[in-house]
């Protein structure tokens, strides 16, 4: 089964456009691959994503749900700050 796709509008520079246009074909991928893989590299995950990462963690842990989601939400935060 594919999972349902969303439409999105943005805007861009025309350079950024035709930057990212020149990356799409030297991949050989879509702009929309493109896009994904560069949400996924930030760290933006679906809630479902970010449950089941929880989930494993704390299956290999002693650590209880909420020891889980707040270690997981300081991994995020760290990550974002260093941008």
């Amino acid at each position: 089964m594919i999972p349902a796709m969303s439409r999105l509008t943005i805007t861009l520079s025309e350079a950024r456009y035709r930057a990212l246009k020149e990356a799409s074909v030297q991949r050989d991928k879509t702009i929309g691959q493109l896009i994904d893989e560069s949400l996924e590299f930030y760290g933006i995950k679906t809630r479902e994503d970010a449950r089941d990462l929880v989930r494993r963690a704390r299956a290999h842990s002693n650590l209880t749900e909420e020891q889980a989601l707040a270690v997981a939400e300081e991994q995020v935060r760290a990550v974002r700050r260093k941008r």
